[in-house]
């Protein structure tokens, strides 16, 4: 179960940040974008509270953090038109791999 409210929290980060994009773009929906920011961050940090009860301080928010990272770039290249190079790619990757390494290192709480 904690693993569901950590990438819970994760998932609600990204919504949240993708909607701060969003909502800055401007348009007609730019203040129920501000509007789904605030709830989808709240609701974000009260999940990632809970995960911190099951996980080391470091991991839980290098997981969340470094997840959260990934995903909102893969979102960036394929709704926004953000560059994608070799050196994007492989930084991703090795962030990847220190959020595994961390996760098997075998410190928990």
């Amino acid at each position: 179960m904690k693993w569901f409210w950590l990438f819970s929290s994760i998932v609600c980060e990204v919504i949240g940040t993708t909607f701060l994009k969003l909502a800055f773009e401007g348009g007609k929906h730019a203040a129920w974008f501000g509007v789904a920011v605030v709830v989808f961050y709240l609701a974000c940090f009260a999940l990632l509270g809970v995960a911190m009860k099951h996980f080391s301080l470091g991991t839980v928010y290098a997981t969340w953090s470094g997840v959260g990272v990934c995903l909102l770039a893969l979102i960036g290249v394929m709704f926004f038109n953000d560059e994608v190079n070799a050196l994007k790619v492989v930084s991703f990757v090795l962030v990847i791999a220190g959020i595994v390494g961390l996760n098997l290192s075998g410190i928990s709480h």
